[in-house]
């Protein structure tokens, strides 16, 4: 059975808490998440100080501050992801992070992350994919606002990498019209890389429906709480939205089977409760002949196939049969 691998996208859903980190990694890994991911920057070097907010971060942290400042609070040091990535090994539960500028880039190297993830707005960044590639480990690539000359730009920048490409909608949350799943296997058609999806719509459906259509990666932003403040915790799944997700998921996985078109065990049970046998419509004498008149088709499906119908009928009773008798 192929395993999905299940990103619980923790993001800055911490608030800057190491102690929140800490609890998203337990309700990451309480949820059968395969691995938990955070999100690590220096704010200065990410961010200039003209960059204005996103409408969706506007309506959810007002506009007293700019986005700079907004994502300063966000921020966690070096030392904290240290401590988080401890805390996931204690866990079982793998850590992963997206670096947003070359320092962090290499410090995630430095904690032996086995794979990079490229967010969406940096899949034309040439300095921090360069710097990226010069690690050679596995990439997983969102490819949200991108085209596929895109898309294919940053595969062949990131070529020293095994990559695994996610379809996207930048937009939190996404509306279901703007979701376009089809373009997830465009993707796998286009570059015949392992691709999924990264989840930015309410509720768990378009997750699970990414999987029936053959992501072998979900990630899905989630939060302690939605009323909490922060850019991100609206559009994200609480912990129980989390498990619900996870456990839809390996119930699709289980469902898949081998593709072999044949009674499964449980059927096999049922075939003589549901299927139907020939019968005695009334009583037949021994010598009559079987006819549509005096036979018909009943449950359980214990004796003669329906479909032996034409060679029963016209032959000879060699017995009597009471009406409703299986023949």
């Amino acid at each position: 059975m192929t395993k999905t691998f299940i990103i619980a996208e923790a993001g800055v859903n911490h608030n800057g808490s190491v102690e929140l980190a800490e609890k998203l990694i337990d309700e990451a890994k309480a949820a059968g998440c395969d691995a938990v991911k955070f999100q690590t920057f220096i704010a200065e070097n990410a961010i200039s100080k003209t960059a204005k907010k996103a409408e969706y971060q506007k309506k959810l942290t007002g506009t007293e501050e700019s986005q700079l400042e907004m994502i300063k609070k966000l921020e966690l040091s070096f030392e904290a992801f240290r401590e988080l990535k401890k805390y996931c090994d204690l866990r079982e539960i793998k850590f992963l992070s997206t670096p947003f500028d070359l320092g962090s880039v290499d410090f995630l190297a430095s904690l032996g992350v086995e794979c990079f993830k490229v967010p969406s707005g940096e899949i034309v960044n040439l300095p921090l994919l360069r710097r990226i590639a010069s690690h050679q480990k596995k990439v997983i690539l969102s490819t949200g606002m991108a085209t596929l000359d895109e898309v294919r730009a940053a595969i062949n920048i990131l070529q020293p990498c095994e990559t695994a490409l996610l379809h996207c909608t930048t937009e939190y949350p996404c509306p279901y019209n703007e979701v376009n799943l089809r373009a997830m296997q465009t993707l796998k058609q286009e570059f015949n890389l392992e691709v999924g999806y990264s989840d930015h719509t309410e509720g768990i459906e378009v997750s699970t429906a990414a999987v029936a259509m053959g992501a072998a990666i979900i990630e899905k932003h989630f939060t302690l709480d939605k009323n909490m403040y922060g850019p991100d915790h609206k559009a994200s799944a609480n912990p129980h939205e989390l498990r619900q997700m996870v456990a839809a998921i390996r119930h699709i996985e289980q469902a898949f089977g081998d593709g072999e078109k044949k009674p499964s065990p449980g059927e096999l049970r049922n075939i003589p409760v549901v299927r139907k046998s020939i019968f005695a419509k009334r009583n037949i004498k021994k010598g009559d002949f079987f006819s549509k008149d005096n036979l018909t088709t009943k449950r359980p499906g214990t004796g003669i196939s329906p479909m032996r119908w034409d060679e029963i009928i016209g032959s000879v009773a060699k017995k009597d049969y009471l009406e409703d008798e299986l023949i």
